[in-house]
């Protein structure tokens, strides 16, 4: 069974931004804590993806790529907001970063992504990786359709 094991930090600072990001539009068909249904439109490319319930780091996930003009259909069947972001890809020590760069209900928020083979890999963490928040629902992608950013009392 395919499993994802990744770690979720916050950023700081604008080292980060080299490259140039892949924009990316995402809904949830399902967000239930067992199993999420996630739509994605990805620069011009479509996916869909299942992911099981997270146990610690890890969860089962299933990710297919789709039509172009059936993801963009299956994103107006989602319900909740839209998920609007940047992508960014920051390449350290052989490992790949993922960074996403919100927008809409969710600016202000960016948050980086690194996935692992093991949830005791260790990895070096670039200057403008802050704190961890992998064990925080709130910062989940399919939370941010519920209760974006924009609402928190951040102070």
């Amino acid at each position: 069974m395919p499993v994802e094991i990744e770690r979720k930090f916050l950023v700081i600072g604008e080292d980060w931004k080299t490259g140039t990001p892949t924009r990316m539009v995402q809904g949830y068909l399902n967000r239930d804590k067992a199993r999420t249904v996630r739509v994605r439109v990805a620069g011009n490319v479509g996916w869909v993806t299942i992911k099981g319930a997270s146990v610690g780091m890890t969860r089962a996930e299933f990710e297919y790529e789709t039509p172009l003009q059936d993801a963009e259909q299956m994103l107006k069947l989602c319900d909740g907001p839209i998920i609007e972001k940047d992508r960014w890809l920051f390449v350290q020590d052989g490992m790949t970063w993922e960074i996403d760069e919100f927008f809409g209900e969710n600016a202000g928020l960016i948050v980086a992504e690194i996935e692992l083979e093991s949830e005791t890999q260790s990895f070096a963490r670039p200057d403008w990786v802050g704190k961890e928040v992998t064990d925080d629902p709130r910062y989940f992608n399919s939370s941010l359709t519920q209760h974006p950013f924009g609402e928190w009392d951040v102070s």
